[in-house]
């Protein structure tokens, strides 16, 4: 259907993730994977999704000079956000460790935004879904860091691999939204362009 609608147009994703790559297979999209270096950091002052759609537009502001008429390109960040306080990669896995400690038996934020753009077009969105751990022991934690290297994840951790299926207890609103793509958002902003051109 969207596929349909999107025919003329060429989808760049700007993201290394295999899981967000898996998002627009499971769409049913075809698209490009197009990688640029940044730096990713954000001034201090910003709060929650802010941080997020700042990322998500910085990301895209390589890309902003080529863009071609028929080409839609989306980059996307996703942060833990818990006491106040954004979690994004840990460097190593004592730093995991000190992360999924620190969600252990609490609830938490996950924070993704979605910034896609055109030529002529921008629009950010952001999703906010609130998740609630168990109170886990440290063997779990440990194990969980040596057999699945969650250093690449938001949080340390990735809701779809072992430590999600034993030890999530409640989940407030998209689970895909917590796997790094706020799908339901992106299809209807899609939609919306498709529509436009």
């Amino acid at each position: 259907m969207l596929k349909e609608k999107l025919k003329d147009l060429h989808i760049i994703l700007a993201s290394g993730s295999p899981r967000r790559q898996q998002f627009f297979r499971d769409l049913g999209l075809d698209f490009e994977v197009r990688l640029k270096k940044i730096k990713e950091e954000y001034p201090p002052n910003l709060l929650h999704y802010q941080i997020t759609d700042y990322l998500a537009e910085l990301k895209s502001l390589p890309f902003v000079e080529e863009l071609k008429p028929h080409e839609i390109l989306v980059t996307s960040d996703t942060i833990v956000w818990h006491k106040s306080k954004a979690l994004g990669k840990p460097k190593t896995n004592d730093e995991a460790f000190e992360m999924l400690s620190s969600l252990s038996n609490d609830t938490h934020e996950v924070i993704t935004s979605v910034c896609i753009r055109t030529k002529n077009f921008q629009k950010t969105v952001n999703a906010v879904t609130k998740v609630t751990f168990k109170n886990f022991t440290d063997d779990e934690l440990w194990h969980y860091i040596q057999t699945y290297a969650p250093l690449d994840k938001a949080g340390a951790y990735g809701i779809q691999e072992w430590i999600g299926q034993i030890g999530v207890t409640s989940i407030e609103g998209s689970f895909f939204n917590v796997v790094g793509m706020p799908t339901h958002l992106v299809y209807e902003t899609l939609n919306t362009i498709a529509e436009d051109f």
